[in-house]
């Protein structure tokens, strides 16, 4: 018996230091960020480098807005295509598919995840640049190369379209079938069912598939850089370039170090990467306790 609850204080402890440990990368990432970010905001205010629009690091010029709204950009426009799709896709997977269908059909999204990010990208500049170029922008009447917010958005909604389906699919199959039952046997149809009973259920898991796939999309690197255009200016529209922030550092890092402040500047916008991922979470996070206190 005495040996068993030694086990169980080993097991408890050892538990508790992996947690600790765990936390303590975590922590250890902001404060040596924060660290090779000091440089910049020693010399810079921090308001004006998140406000300014200016890039340019020859001049001691460090704006961070175009990067921060091209972020914002290209991650909105790949919800606003993802989210609606990935709900019905999931929804008639759940409800209205074939057995064999779903088999067939949720392997394929394990594969879609796997796929490299740079195949992706060589995908959007093969098809979908030119698509936006010839035959997207022609109808708005304007002219572009076809490298844009756009088209960045695009290819990232392909990207998280697996993980934001398979999490989708498995919450809905957590839904009650009682639920489902009572609410058909009252009369309701089946879609009613469906939007008032089945996904109103779900949306704190869905809400959370959502949150997993923009912290992907929010990191997304290569892909994006790819088709993006990469120029430092605040989009205006959807047909604008847009140079977020992954793009910003992997374009960048370990090149023109010597400009005073460049790998100081780089370092600031791995930490912001890093605050905004973490702030949105937070407010996932909040949001979603509050459905499940009211659910």
């Amino acid at each position: 018996m005495k040996f068993r609850l030694v086990k169980d204080l080993i097991a408890k402890y050892l538990s508790k230091s992996l947690l600790i440990l765990s936390l303590s990368v975590v922590v250890l990432i902001v404060i040596g960020l924060a660290m090779k970010s000091s440089p910049l905001l020693d010399n810079v205010n921090l308001f004006h480098i998140l406000t300014e629009k200016n890039w340019s690091p020859q001049k001691g010029n460090f704006g961070f807005l175009p990067f921060i709204m091209g972020t914002l950009w290209v991650t909105l426009i790949s919800l606003v295509i993802a989210v609606p799709l990935c709900i019905l896709a999931s929804t008639y997977l759940v409800e209205y598919a074939s057995d064999r269908l779903r088999i067939s059909v949720l392997p394929l999204m394990n594969v879609l995840a796997a796929i490299p990010p740079v195949l992706y990208g060589v995908w959007g500049v093969l098809f979908v640049v030119p698509l936006i170029s010839d035959w997207i922008a022609p109808i708005f009447n304007i002219n572009i190369t076809g490298y844009s917010v756009l088209a960045g958005g695009i290819v990232l909604a392909v990207m998280i379209f697996p993980i934001m389906i398979s999490i989708m699919v498995e919450v809905l199959h957590t839904i009650p079938k009682e639920l489902k039952a009572a609410s058909l046997s009252l009369g309701a149809t089946k879609w009613e069912t469906i939007q008032k009973v089945i996904l109103r259920k779900a949306r704190p898991g869905i809400i959370a598939a959502v949150v997993l796939a923009v912290s992907r999309a929010f990191g997304e690197t290569v892909a994006v850089l790819m088709v993006c255009g990469n120029i430092p200016k605040v989009p205006q529209s959807l047909f604008d370039a847009g140079y977020p922030i992954p793009a910003l550092i992997a374009n960048n890092f370990g090149e023109m170090m010597s400009i005073p402040l460049y790998d100081a500047a780089l370092m600031f916008a791995a930490l912001l990467l890093f605050v905004i991922i973490f702030g949105f979470n937070l407010i996932s996070r909040i949001i979603l306790n509050r459905l499940e206190e009211h659910a």
